[in-house]
């Protein structure tokens, strides 16, 4: 039966991720709490699109170290936990408070070597493209993808790929055929209301999947890898019109304003509607 096999949310952009029990789909189709905080660049004004956000604000694509960093994050309390891996000792931030959020300002510009400024943003906060909403991928996929390198776990791809709806009990790709001319959506819920999710774009890759998540070593010939297998494994019912190369893996979906403001929960079934 295919359902919700995991929910994660990644409360600073860049950052560790957090797996919850439940999410809730905020009034701007994005899970509430994902990407709501980011470390910017103190010269920016107000970041408004997703090409200002890969722009302006850091993450793995601006720099690798964030791979040299560990971090938790208390949602209840807005406090942000971070010890390093080569330098330093273990902070506390309390990001509820603007004090806070300048310590750990400066914090992480001494960490990175540039000027940054922790900023908070309502939703759709600082996802990469603020008109769509969560990321999707199965389990099934992720296993695939770490069959295909030496030494990469299920685990480990799941860190370099970062999906915030992880799907069960479906078959590896399975989330391709809801991209290109006539795709079906698909819901997942319970009593609460179920949600719809349609697909709006594959996810082309950047570096980040090449590297190791937990030391930022890149892994050779990754990219080459990577796309001569999912070539070889690109599913029949999927529309490949709808992918601009074979670099790509994961679902964007985009959720309708009739799904939002209701809560995903792990376990939750998922079913395609006639």
């Amino acid at each position: 039966m295919a359902h919700i096999e995991r929910l994660r949310l990644y409360p600073i952009k860049g950052l560790d991720g957090m797996d919850v029990e439940s999410a809730r789909i905020t009034a701007a189709g994005t899970l509430a709490g994902d990407r709501e905080y980011a470390m910017c660049d103190p010269e920016a004004e107000r970041i408004e699109t997703g090409a200002d956000m890969q722009t302006l604000a850091y993450n793995g694509k601006q720099t690798d170290r964030i791979h040299d960093v560990r971090t938790g994050f208390d949602p209840g309390r807005d406090v942000l936990t971070v010890e390093p891996t080569d330098w330093g000792e273990r902070r506390t931030f309390d990001l509820s408070t603007e004090a806070g959020r300048s310590e750990a300002s400066e914090w992480f510009g001494e960490f990175v070597g540039d000027p940054v400024d922790l900023r908070r943003r309502d939703p759709p906060s600082f996802v990469d493209r603020p008109d769509a909403g969560p990321s999707v991928i199965s389990t099934a996929t992720l296993e695939a993808v770490a069959s295909w390198f030496d030494d990469m776990t299920v685990e480990g791809a799941r860190r370099r790929l970062r999906a915030n709806v992880e799907i069960g009990g479906v078959p590896a790709f399975w989330e391709d055929r809801f991209v290109g001319d006539d795709s079906p959506a698909f819901v997942a819920g319970g009593s609460g209301g179920v949600v719809r999710f349609e697909g709006a774009e594959p996810c082309a890759r950047c570096v980040v999947p090449s590297r190791d998540p937990e030391t930022g070593d890149p892994l050779p010939g990754f990219e080459e890898r990577f796309v001569e297998r999912r070539e070889a494994t690109f599913p029949e019912w999927a529309d490949r019109d709808a992918f601009p190369h074979f670099y790509t893996v994961m679902l964007i979906s985009r959720v309708p304003e009739g799904s939002r403001d209701r809560t995903l929960r792990v376990g939750d079934d998922v079913t395609i509607p006639e």
